[in-house]
């Protein structure tokens, strides 16, 4: 089943949005200021002290002022005004659904769920326009397009997540690589952890330390000076196709963070942004109210064809 949906909306501004959360330990003892700055990166601090002293911001439902000293557990509250998000794609293909799930084909650009200043044009937005039940039960990178899954039940969302944790679900990626890697299949079991970013604090990326993930991968075709991949992932870790790939010595085409090593760069972008080429091909498993085996595909685009 394909179905084509797809948004043009005149205006970009969106509704606003509530940004809502209990002080903690790391919180606790900081002003508003100080602690709201740490928090939202992608603001300065005079920035803050403007969104406080105009109203926006409140603790336990009284207006905050910049030096006012948080508590463990008080309720902080940035209520933030309606907004122009970014243009970015708002169509999408149904590829399968039932009563259970849908299988979702997410253009490149469009961000899966609300984040970094985007809140409406996502597709978890776009999504629930039309089925307000739907739960993406994974996510994609804004630059990756393809396959997301969504359960349109409790139980088919816990059954997903139970496939998920025990490995029994496929994952089989397309990505244009730089390089020409010295083997047809090879397999990257690079550790995958936090490590320092100039302008998150953090990124994932390759870590000695990091947590444990793997990656098996097939060459396609070779192209000049690159190379069409298939990637197959029983773990899930952030970004890891990615990060392996570079890891490996074969950074995606384009990819604006990472580097050979699986590293940030020395002047490195964002995870959300784009460039680089990489889509969810195929996805396969257990059907959450059959038991019987759903294998889906969505077509990658004409530059990650073999």
């Amino acid at each position: 089943m394909r179905a084509f949906r797809s948004w043009e909306d005149p205006l970009t501004v969106n509704a606003g949005f509530e940004y809502r959360e209990e002080v903690g330990p790391q919180a606790a003892g900081r002003t508003a200021l100080a602690w709201l700055s740490q928090r939202y990166r992608h603001s300065t601090e005079a920035a803050w002290r403007e969104r406080i002293a105009s109203g926006e911001v409140s603790v336990d439902g009284d207006v905050a002022l910049a030096m006012d000293v948080l508590r463990p557990g008080q309720a902080l509250v940035w209520s933030r005004p309606p907004w122009e998000e970014p243009a970015v794609p708002l169509g999408f293909a149904i590829l399968h659904r039932d009563d259970h799930l849908l299988a979702i084909a997410k253009p490149r650009g469009l961000p899966s769920v609300p984040n970094g200043g985007f809140l409406e044009h996502t597709l978890l937005f776009r999504v629930r326009r039309l089925y307000p039940e739907a739960v993406p039960v994974h996510r994609l990178g804004r630059g990756t397009s393809g396959l997301v899954l969504f359960a349109r039940t409790d139980a088919a969302r816990r059954a997903v997540a139970a496939e998920w944790r025990e490995g029994r679900v496929e994952k089989e990626y397309r990505a244009l690589v730089s390089g020409r890697p010295a083997l047809e299949a090879f397999t990257i079991d690079t550790p995958i952890g936090l490590v320092p970013h100039p302008r998150l604090g953090q990124v994932h990326a390759a870590s000695s330390s990091g947590k444990a993930a793997v990656s098996r991968v097939r060459v396609l075709a070779r192209r000049g000076g690159n190379t069409l991949v298939t990637v197959n992932i029983p773990t899930g870790r952030p970004h890891q196709i990615r990060i392996h790939l570079a890891a490996a010595g074969h950074p995606l085409v384009g990819d604006p963070l990472y580097v050979e090593g699986g590293l940030p760069g020395p002047d490195p972008g964002l995870p959300g942004e784009g460039g680089y080429r990489l889509h969810a091909y195929r996805l396969a498993l257990a059907h959450p109210a059959t038991g019987r085996r759903l294998e889906l595909e969505c077509p990658p685009p004409p530059e990650l064809r073999d």
